[in-house]
């Protein structure tokens, strides 16, 4: 009886010791999220934090800062991520497969996707559980254009004939003169978003195969943001999620230094949605339902909480940053801190951490101030690839 016992309390001992040390890993497919401050959404219903959530990354959306709420989220609660494995995207600009997550095995259940990739719905489902929420962020064409022009064209080399100080304006005056759509990562310089969707991105807006394909998304996506407007975007994202105030605070990631951005003309911008026009009709489409979510929300109750967002993120600046605002990468002290560089005159600016950061704070502010790549390195992820092309980016230099 008494080795009975004893062989009871050895195998008890060894699961609570195998459990603590490999609860991360072995976090269950739905775990329950401790809310100690449940709200009402109605006044007959409560919510329930969500936390098996698809976040589809879009391209030069903002996409970053909000990447980076979903990281610190699913660490706290020790959700399990299905990252990519290699290179901080999932081969992009290939079609997703579930065979690209790090470690993968068949039947095996992931809490949170948010790493770049092109769309393959059927393939990100069977990742996910079957009440898994799933939502994305979009942008005004002609300000997503001139982002990613700037940003990628070190990358298409179909942008490096074009003459002229202006290179967007000239570009986007005659596309057709420079725009060959099989040429190399054609597919940054038109309809990007559409692309990311997993969708053909040089079809013309009038096309019913566009239309199509916003009421894929429509019906695929429970909530679609709109960079242009981040912080009443954050707002309707805590309400869907039943998210707390403290799980939206953020930082500005993956930032263009303001002398890299080149100024739009009303009539630039308005040849930029011409040329873009399946990601214009897109953007108008959501962009509408976006308001309507608003109004539905109610236009002084989300004054408030972005009043209260702002109050908050603040208080964050002061708490975690030195000097208060971003600089350039060649101002940062901590290495790790460095955002990513693209090829060219982009300069992404990054932030230096306060050396006397309350004790209570330190492990948040490191976190949110931390670029992508750090922080998925820091989650485990072998970033060989990267880091390849980033030493070849480094040759390019010199």
């Amino acid at each position: 009886m008494f080795f009975m016992m004893l062989s009871c309390f050895l195998l008890c001992f060894i699961f609570c010791v195998y459990f603590c040390l490999f609860r991360v890993t072995l976090a269950p497919c739905a775990p329950k999220v401790r809310n100690n401050s449940q709200r009402t959404l109605k006044a007959d219903a409560t919510c329930t934090p969500k936390v098996n959530l698809m976040f589809m990354k879009t391209h030069k959306t903002a996409s970053s800062t909000l990447m980076n709420v979903l990281l610190r989220f699913g660490e706290k609660h020790q959700l399990r991520f299905a990252l990519p494995d290699g290179r901080n995207d999932f081969f992009y600009p290939s079609s997703f497969f579930r065979t690209q997550v790090k470690s993968y095995q068949p039947g095996l259940c992931y809490n949170i996707v948010c790493n770049h990739m092109r769309f393959n719905a059927p393939e990100v489902e069977k990742l996910l559980p079957a009440d898994a929420f799933f939502f994305t962020i979009l942008r005004d064409p002609a300000q997503l254009s001139e982002s990613s022009f700037h940003y990628y064209k070190a990358y298409v080399p179909q942008t490096w004939r074009i003459p002229g100080g202006n290179q967007l304006e000239e570009f986007l005056n005659d596309p057709s003169r420079y725009f060959n759509p099989q040429g190399i990562n054609a597919f940054y310089l038109k309809n990007l978003q559409f692309f990311d969707f997993g969708f053909e991105n040089n079809l013309e807006a009038d096309d019913v195969r566009v239309q199509e394909s916003i009421e894929f998304i429509e019906k695929r996506f429970q909530l679609v943001l709109i960079s242009d407007h981040f912080e009443e975007s954050l707002i309707l994202l805590k309400d869907a999620l039943c998210w707390q105030m403290d799980d939206l605070l953020f930082f500005k990631l993956n930032a263009r230094n303001v002398t890299s951005v080149s100024p739009m003309s009303p009539e630039l911008r308005t040849r930029a949605r011409e040329w873009n026009g399946a990601d214009w009709r897109l953007y108008r489409h959501f962009n509408a339902t976006f308001w309507a979510l608003v109004e539905n929300y109610g236009r002084s109750r989300m004054e408030e909480q972005v009043r209260e967002l702002r109050r908050r993120n603040a208080e964050m600046e002061a708490i975690c940053i030195d000097g208060g605002g971003a600089v350039e990468a060649g101002d940062i002290t901590d290495g790790h801190m460095k955002p990513w560089q693209p090829i060219g005159k982009a300069s992404i600016l990054g932030y230096n951490l306060r050396s006397d950061i309350e004790r209570q704070y330190e492990e948040l502010c490191r976190k949110m101030l931390t670029p992508e790549i750090q922080y998925l390195t820091d989650l485990g992820v072998n970033l060989w690839v990267t880091r390849l092309w980033g030493c070849v980016h480094l040759l390019d230099l010199h």
